[in-house]
């Protein structure tokens, strides 16, 4: 277990295994948009602070934030299985937390040391549709022979995931639904909301909550999220899919919604 994690485990607050003032850990789980990725921040040298850390602000807890740009369903769970170029990120700049291993394997043993951690968020899905996305080139045909392969295998994972950190920790899991940085897209938005519905179906059997930050960020983006301030704006006037500060504080906003129910 790397140094890193081993000092975050110590630090973590134990108590009841639901949110209470006394139990203040908090630990988040996911790809980049859990991790805060900016393209045009130097990760090297600065760190960045996505949803997971707005949070955590508000709700007074101290969070320990194992995400990983690029990871996919299949990456988080085994050192050979799909990803986004997770694995690469991992040696190119460092992530919040350093570990070993698979984020699932570092999340396990995370809970093991602090059962009573007050809250677990999962956000996992994305880059699974844009390995998809990848491997059919953008070729909408393929895309969509090729969907239900991805969407078997992204369930068969989902259980896996899901299943481990239950065997280990009983407390709230709020997990985040998929946003579409492209809504006029609609193969992107049929991908998105098959992976959503299978996202939610897993996290509702296992006793999860869902924070639908599909539907928040496309109430908040009135059609284009670009132009209305919710996706990083980049040098050339596009937009990158990843989210602004305010789009950040939409999703945190979808996960408060959702831990109020």
């Amino acid at each position: 277990m790397a140094t890193r994690l081993v000092l975050a485990l110590l630090a973590s607050g134990c108590a009841s295994a639901v949110p209470t003032e006394s139990s203040t850990s908090y630990l988040a789980l996911g790809d980049s948009i859990a991790f805060g990725y900016d393209p045009l921040v130097d990760l090297n040298r600065d760190q960045v602070r996505g949803y997971p850390e707005l949070l955590a602000e508000r709700r007074g807890l101290d969070i320990t934030n194992l995400s990983c740009p690029g990871e996919a369903s299949g990456g988080f769970m085994s050192t050979t299985g799909a990803d986004n170029h997770c694995r690469e990120n991992r040696q190119a700049y460092p992530l919040h937390v350093d570990y070993e291993g698979t984020q699932l394997r570092a999340a396990v043993e995370f809970l093991e040391a602090s059962p009573d951690t007050s809250l677990v968020t999962i956000d996992l899905g994305a880059n699974d549709v844009f390995l998809l996305d990848h491997k059919c080139n953008r070729d909408i045909a393929c895309i969509l022979a090729e969907l239900v392969a991805t969407t078997e295998a992204y369930s068969r994972n989902l259980d896996f995931i899901f299943t481990e950190l239950r065997h280990v920790y009983d407390g709230p899991i709020v997990g985040l639904s998929v946003y579409n940085p492209y809504p006029a897209d609609a193969t992107a938005q049929y991908a998105l909301d098959r992976i959503n519905v299978l996202f939610a179906d897993h996290l509702d059997a296992k006793g999860g909550v869902l924070a639908d930050g599909m539907t928040a960020f496309t109430n908040a983006s009135n059609g284009d999220p670009c132009a209305n301030g919710l996706l990083i704006e980049m040098p050339d006037g596009t937009c990158d899919v990843h989210p602004t500060p305010a789009g950040a504080k939409v999703l945190a906003d979808a996960i408060d919604t959702a831990l109020a129910k």
